[in-house]
C-alpha cells in the first residue's frame, strides 16, 4: 500500500490519504531560485556600500567582517526570510510555490537552518550543480538540504485537479434518510471525501484496503449500519453526502431563523406599532 501511495503526487497526511499538493518541478524550482539570487544580489549591492562606508582599522577586523558578510548571505538571510515566511521567499512567491515539511506542514525555524546549512556547499560551493542534479533525479524534486531536512517544495497555485462531485447512491437513499448519522469527525470527513476523489488514481488493492478501514471508521458514526453487502465506497459516499445535505438543510433554517430574531429585536416594545416613515 505505501509503496502505491508513494507514487502519486501529493502530501499523504496521516490518513493515508493524499492531499492535491504536487511537488515542484526541478526547473520551476531553478526558476524561483533564480529570482531569489536577483533579489538577494541587490541586498549584497547595498551590504557593500554600507560596509565600505566603515572601513575596518585592523586585518584581523576585516577578516572578521567578510566571515559575518558571508556567513550573513549564506545563513542568516535565507534561514530568516524562509522561517518568516514559512518557506515563500519572493522567488517562490512568484512562481507560485512553497517549502513544506514531508507531512504537509509548514516549515519552522530547524528545517529552514538545515537547509540553509547544506545549501552553503550544495548551492554556493557547487554553484547549484549538486542541488539540480538532485532535484532532477528525485521524484519529489527534492535536493540535498530537502532531504535532510524532511521537507520538500509543492505548488500552491495553478490548476488543480477537479474532484468529481458527491451523489447519493440511488440503492442507499432511503436507508441514509431514515439514519442516524452524527458529525464526523474533521480529519475522518476529510479523508473519505479524499479518498473517494482519488479511487481512480489508486492501485487496486490499495483502493480496496484503504476503502474498507475507512468505511470500518465511518460505521461507528452511524446507526443502524447499511445494508449487508453494500460496497465501502458506496457506503462513505452516501453518509458524506447525506451530511452535507443535512448541513446544507440546518444551516437554511439557521439563517431564516436569525432573520426572524433581528426583525423582533428591531421592532418597539410593549406593543407600541413602529412609526411609519
Amino acid at each position: 500500500m505505501g509503496a502505491s501511495m508513494a507514487n502519486m503526487d501529493g502530501i499523504v497526511i496521516g490518513e493515508g490519504v493524499v492531499l492535491d499538493a504536487r511537488p515542484t518541478s526541478s526547473a520551476v524550482r531553478l526558476l524561483a531560485a533564480l529570482l531569489d539570487l536577483l533579489v538577494l544580489g541587490v541586498v549584497v549591492f547595498l551590504l557593500i556600500i554600507v560596509l565600505s562606508s566603515i572601513s575596518p582599522t585592523t586585518e584581523e577586523a576585516a577578516r572578521i567582517t567578510s566571515v559575518v558578510f558571508i556567513a550573513t548571505i549564506t545563513v542568516v538571510i535565507p534561514t530568516t526570510v524562509d522561517t518568516l515566511t514559512r518557506g515563500r521567499s519572493l522567488g517562490k512567491l512568484a512562481l507560485g510555490i512553497r517549502i513544506v515539511r514531508d507531512d504537509g506542514g509548514p516549515i519552522v525555524f530547524r528545517q529552514s537552518l538545515v537547509r540553509a546549512l547544506v545549501g552553503i556547499v550544495e548551492l554556493w560551493l557547487t554553484f547549484g550543480s549538486v542541488a539540480l542534479i538532485t532535484s532532477t533525479v528525485n521524484p519529489q524534486g527534492k535536493r540535498v538540504g530537502d532531504l535532510l531536512a524532511g521537507t520538500y517544495a509543492v505548488r500552491v497555485r495553478g490548476s488543480a485537479p477537479q474532484r468529481p462531485p458527491l451523489s447519493m447512491p440511488a440503492q442507499l437513499a432511503g436507508w441514509a434518510a431514515s439514519s442516524d448519522i452524527a458529525r464526523l469527525p474533521d480529519g475522518l470527513a476529510l479523508s473519505a471525501r479524499q479518498f473517494l476523489g482519488r479511487t481512480a488514481t489508486l492501485h487496486p488493492t490499495s483502493r480496496v484496503q484503504l476503502g474498507t478501514r475507512l468505511s470500518e471508521e465511518v460505521q461507528r458514526y452511524v446507526n443502524p449500519l447499511p445494508p449487508s453487502g453494500t460496497h465501502p465506497e458506496a457506503f462513505l459516499a452516501a453518509v458524506l453526502t447525506e451530511r452535507r445535505n443535512r448541513e446544507f438543510v440546518a444551516l437554511e433554517r439557521a439563517g431564516h431563523r436569525d432573520a426572524v430574531e433581528a426583525m423582533q429585536l428591531h421592532r418597539l416594545p410593549h406593543g407600541i406599532p413602529d412609526p411609519v416613515d
